[in-house]
């Protein structure tokens, strides 16, 4: 698909250890918390949170960025620096101003939708797998337009931009028990996207 690229087991096993500690590091001070859908306040079924100078938050009042996490007040813990030498390698674009942090336990989803809440869209969209399979979704600007499927494993990275930027995507579920990597089960993306130009 234009404007989609996929890096199967970019990262090793060894190396997905490393990035899952920093990440639950940076989570030990940002912890999960689970968001609200604007205006029905229906909770999300993951959990997330994020990291760097700007963090994606939804509540009753709508979707923005916001330099604090919702919860604690606090600011959100630095990018880890792999992730940062990944966008490096392979966005060809300014620095990531957010990793969004999502947690998938049995069960959870995330239906189509587009990131547009950036100002900066000449940049990718950067995701991350650790732990369990995903079945991923991906179309074009229109959300009843035709989709592809496919199955993050952990370690892959996924990048959308260009032509590909606002398309719609989710994730139709996880496979829970197809890895052992994440404490207690379950699955984390890591999203790394650049806010505003």
């Amino acid at each position: 698909m234009p404007g989609v690229s996929l890096w199967r087991a970019r990262y090793s096993p060894q190396e997905q250890r490393g990035l899952l500690d920093a990440v639950l590091a940076n989570i030990a001070h940002a912890p999960f918390y689970r968001p609200v859908m604007p205006g029905n306040a229906k909770p999300f079924s993951v959990e997330e949170s994020n990291f760097g100078p700007l963090g994606w938050v939804s509540d009753q009042a709508g979707y923005r960025y916001q330099a604090t996490h919702p919860v604690t007040g606090k600011a959100w813990p630095a990018i880890p620096q792999a992730l940062l030498d990944l966008w490096d390698a392979i966005a060809d674009a300014p620095p990531p101003q957010c990793c969004l942090v999502n947690l998938y336990r049995e069960g959870a989803r995330m239906g189509l939708h587009q990131d547009k809440d950036e100002t900066a869209r000449t940049a990718p969209v950067l995701s991350v797998s650790l732990g369990d399979d995903a079945i991923f979704r991906i179309g074009g600007e229109t959300r009843r337009g035709p989709t592809k499927r496919l199955t993050l494993q952990s370690g892959d990275v996924l990048m959308f931009g260009g032509v590909a930027r606002l398309a719609y995507h989710g994730i139709d579920r996880i496979k829970p028990g197809s890895s052992t990597l994440i404490p207690g089960g379950g699955r984390i993306n890591l999203t790394l996207r650049r806010v505003k130009d």
